[in-house]
């Protein structure tokens, strides 16, 4: 299952997932940019669990995106549609 929890903008707006498990705590993954220019999904760790997070990242960044998603091999099905664009 996907479920966008929050739409940003169309042409610019960064995308958040939040990855469930039902053995693990939600992960919380960004498309980032590394040192070597490369597009990478970095994993945040949000003390205050991934709720408050990505509430707090929409109200300061409307044009976010937040995708949650609960399907098998979530980070490499992310990888290969977010990264390859």
């Amino acid at each position: 299952m996907a479920m966008v929890r929050a739409k940003g903008d169309p042409q610019g707006g960064a995308i958040l997932l939040l990855i469930e498990s039902r053995s693990s705590p939600v992960r919380v993954l960004e498309r980032t940019i590394d040192f070597d220019g490369v597009a990478i999904l970095a994993e945040s760790v949000p003390p205050d669990g991934a709720e408050a997070y990505w509430r707090r990242r929409c109200s300061r960044d409307p044009d976010l995106w937040v995708v949650e998603l609960d399907i098998p091999e979530a980070e490499r099905f992310a990888a290969e549609t977010i990264l390859s664009n």
